[in-house]
């Protein structure tokens, strides 16, 4: 397995290793820690976010925090969740400020300019997905992190309640609601 970015779990053969010698100061170890996570890092945050720019200062911001706090990472957890974690509240906190400067309704309208910009043919495929992240950014916060680590990170619900400090019920429960809610919009929409 190369460093190449995956959608899964990465390797803890691989990563222990890495982060054994970043915590103590290897620079190159933590750089390649960073090249494997990056992509999955920043699409997290892009999701949570809605927004390509944030997501990738949220992404840097996540790195650079883990690199500070690196020597208390106790390794009860993969590092990748770990690190998730960072970039997941760091997300949070962005939501939070966004809502507070009443920024929440323009996130829509940023997303489909992102989508014009990137000029993305109209198709339906294209419009289903376009549907289903507004739908999902509208999502009660915790519901939106939950259902983001789950279904695009594939994180079990063991590590998504460790993750978001939760209880795996309540975690579950987020998750089966958000979906709920989901397919409700769905179809409402006649997408299904």
């Amino acid at each position: 397995m190369g460093e190449k970015d995956k959608m899964t779990r990465l390797d803890r053969n691989i990563t222990e290793p890495l982060v054994q010698q970043a915590k103590n100061g290897d620079r190159e170890a933590f750089s390649r820690l960073v090249r494997l996570m990056m992509n999955r890092t920043v699409a997290l945050t892009y999701r949570m976010t809605g927004d390509r720019e944030a997501a990738k200062d949220l992404a840097q911001d996540s790195f650079v925090a883990a690199w500070q706090s690196l020597k208390d990472f106790r390794e009860d957890a993969p590092f990748d969740s770990w690190l998730l974690k960072i970039a997941h509240n760091k997300a949070l906190n962005h939501i939070a400020a966004a809502k507070r400067k009443n920024h929440a309704q323009n996130e829509v309208q940023t997303r489909a300019e992102a989508i014009n910009d990137d000029n993305l043919a109209k198709s339906a495929r294209e419009k289903l997905l376009a549907s289903i992240l507004t739908f999902v950014n509208h999502l009660p916060p915790m519901q939106k992190s939950v259902f983001e680590l789950r279904y695009y990170q594939n994180i079990p619900f063991a590590e998504i309640a460790q993750t978001t400090g939760k209880a795996i019920g309540t975690v579950k429960t987020h998750y089966r609601e958000a979906v709920a809610k989901l397919r409700t919009h769905a179809r409402q929409e006649g997408l299904i």
